[in-house]
């Protein structure tokens, strides 16, 4: 739940100014997240959110600059802790995550940059990865295999 929290307010620092925590709280709320402050509070420092001068004069949250550099162990930990099954079919990898971690599951994924990833396609619990090659693949599901155990 944590990391579709987090997803999500990544999304909505996005796409709307969020001046203050309360209106990232009620935010949240409207989208099916019930918070307290305490818990965005947490969620702001794991993220690396700071307050920049938006271009209407308002102070509000962005990503910081930390994380705009891929952080592996971050990445490695988001995608063991949101991945639950790995099916393959020729040179198509099906990801199922938990609930709302699509999105953060596949950036994990993109960001570690597994040879032979053509490209990736998220929802909100699954992933859809095109291989260059089907000889590719099995490889690629036990690498996954490995990592959610």
């Amino acid at each position: 739940m944590r990391y579709a929290r987090q997803n999500k307010i990544l999304d909505i620092i996005n796409n709307h100014e969020v001046e203050t925590q309360d209106k990232l709280v009620s935010l949240l709320n409207k989208n099916g997240f019930k918070v307290t402050q305490a818990t965005i509070s947490r969620d702001i420092k794991e993220l690396h959110l700071i307050k920049t001068l938006s271009s209407t004069g308002k102070y509000i949250y962005t990503v910081g600059k930390s994380m705009d550099q891929p952080i592996s162990d971050r990445f490695i930990k988001i995608f063991k802790e949101t991945i639950q099954t790995v099916v393959s079919s020729g040179n198509i990898v099906l990801v199922k995550t938990l609930s709302g971690c699509g999105s953060a599951a596949a950036e994990a994924i993109d960001s570690l940059n597994f040879p032979n990833v053509i490209g990736s396609i998220a929802g909100d619990n699954t992933i859809l990865l095109v291989i260059n090659d089907p000889m590719n693949v099995p490889a690629l599901v036990n690498k996954f295999n490995e990592m959610i155990k």
